[in-house]
């Protein structure tokens, strides 16, 4: 305790660097792991917990990322978040907005989709985009919508995370919200650097043999926790009465 007191007497950067090396040990080391009929929950609103996501490439063209998730928020809050560092802190966003649906973000330009996104249901999600076309692409629940133009290009050097809105600060000083963050349960989580075909994104809708993720792969995943996220089973169940 005598040393607890003794960094608080110190500078302003010997603090600073205290706070920083509590904030790396409640981080969970970065682990592989399979995550097959696992999930994350995310119990509670905070402005610490989530997931960072490691890709396996750095550089894309086009993207396709799918998911799965429940919630009961009606408030907005992130599904999916990846930046650009060191500005483009929305370079590719999957966001559920309070008015409802999804908005589908590539460099800060979004695409909105008017789906019946209901809470306390899970809901199986799949996105794309194409810097080529500029075009963006929404599956919700095996149904597929429009496409719609928000234009881009290339991005490289990803920062990945599910749980909390990438700010324009991460990761350097955090700039996380808690009244934007997601409470729940996300599973399935896969990116590839191409647009799946509709055939694929079917394949993944039915859990029927699906390419895993070149980017990211749920049977191979490369992640660090941060905060009270829980790696779990996922909870469902084909029980009949």
């Amino acid at each position: 305790m005598h040393d607890l007191f003794g960094v608080w007497s110190q500078t302003p950067q010997r603090q600073m660097e205290f706070v920083l090396l509590l904030l790396m040990v409640t981080a969970c080391a970065a682990i592989t792991q399979d995550l097959t009929d696992k999930m994350f929950t995310f119990p509670q609103e905070s402005n610490t917990a989530y997931v960072k996501l490691t890709p396996k490439r750095v550089d894309f063209g086009a993207i396709t990322v799918c998911l799965r998730t429940i919630t009961d928020l009606n408030r907005n809050h992130g599904l999916f978040s990846l930046s650009a560092p060191p500005s483009d802190s929305n370079a590719f966003l999957i966001f559920n907005p309070a008015a409802g649906g999804i908005q589908i973000y590539a460099h800060n330009k979004q695409g909105t989709f008017r789906g019946d996104y209901k809470v306390n249901t899970w809901h199986s999600i799949c996105s794309t985009w194409d810097s080529v076309t500029g075009l963006v692409q929404l599956w919700l629940d095996n149904k597929p919508f429009i496409r719609k133009y928000v234009g881009g290009a290339r991005i490289r050097n990803p920062v990945i995370i599910i749980g909390q809105l990438i700010k324009e600060r991460y990761p350097h000083g955090g700039g996380f919200d808690k009244t934007q963050s997601f409470v729940g349960m996300i599973s399935d989580v896969h990116m590839w650097d191409y647009t799946l075909s509709a055939c694929e994104i079917q394949k993944y809708m039915l859990d029927r043999n699906l390419t895993p993720g070149n980017v990211l792969n749920w049977k191979a995943l490369d992640y660090t926790t941060y905060g009270r996220v829980l790696t779990e089973q996922k909870t469902t169940c084909s029980c009949t009465e």
